[in-house]
């Protein structure tokens, strides 16, 4: 799973026995060689995907870890990008990354926050993408998460994130998801302060259901670089919720 510039498994069991924020302190100066770094080939389709629906002007990487959708809203938007994680070390790789590529944008800046209180006091994005982070929130806390982007988002904006189709029962991953959500929600009985990370608990039916409560119109693309299963469905879909109201101008 790992590479050899990837975490030890030492490693790994320090950063699970901390809370989410100090555990990705301790895990970004390796982050990017682990299998959590959401692969190139998920933020290239999603790029191409909203491609189709841009231009925009100032995007939001919620959750923006050590900066990779950052980089698709850079070739996304004409204006400004903005990364917001909580954790300060993940932030500071990313600001390592911004500044050893040439071709990056100036544009981008870093805000270190909680998406669950984001600090912007005003509508400023026509785009909010995010990549990998939703199992570190609990169902209760998805009302509360999408209200905080709808107000970030200007009329007409867009809040669009990928979601891998559920594996199947009589498969070897949806067993091993369930059994790493098991061995989580065992270690957070036992041990303080708590690690939320929880695969199984971001379910597509409900999180629609949520957006739409929130004040956005929903709507599923199939990202068809993945294929679909055997039954015809999507590998892999975007989700793309849109506040209301005509899009502002530039």
């Amino acid at each position: 799973m790992f590479s050899p510039e990837g975490p030890t498994l030492r490693e790994l069991a320090a950063q699970a026995l901390s809370s989410v924020e100090r555990g990705y302190d301790l895990l970004a100066p390796k982050f990017d060689h682990t299998p959590f770094r959401t692969p190139d080939s998920v933020l290239d389709a999603v790029s191409s995907a909203l491609g189709r629906t841009g231009p925009y002007d100032d995007g939001l990487d919620l959750c923006c870890g050590t900066g990779a959708g950052v980089d698709v809203l850079a070739t996304l938007c004409r204006r400004s990008v903005t990364g917001v994680d909580f954790s300060a070390g993940m932030l500071d790789v990313a600001r390592e990354r911004t500044k050893a590529d040439p071709a990056a944008p100036p544009r981008v800046s870093w805000v270190r926050a909680d998406a669950r209180a984001l600090p912007f006091t005003a509508a400023r994005f026509d785009l909010v993408v995010s990549f990998g982070a939703f199992g570190h929130f609990l169902p209760r806390e998805l009302p509360g998460l999408f209200a905080q982007v709808h107000a970030a988002l200007r009329p007409g904006g867009r809040f669009a994130f990928p979601v891998v189709a559920p594996p199947r029962a009589t498969s070897r991953a949806y067993w091993m998801l369930l059994g790493f959500d098991a061995v989580m929600r065992a270690r957070n009985v036992v041990w303080r302060p708590p690690f939320v990370m929880y695969y199984r608990a971001f379910r597509l039916g409900e999180v629609r259901r949520e957006l739409e409560r929130a004040g956005f119109d929903v709507s599923l693309r199939a990202l068809p670089e993945f294929g679909t299963r055997s039954d015809g469905s999507p590998r892999l879909r975007l989700v793309e919720a849109r506040r209301a109201g005509p899009a502002e101008s530039s």
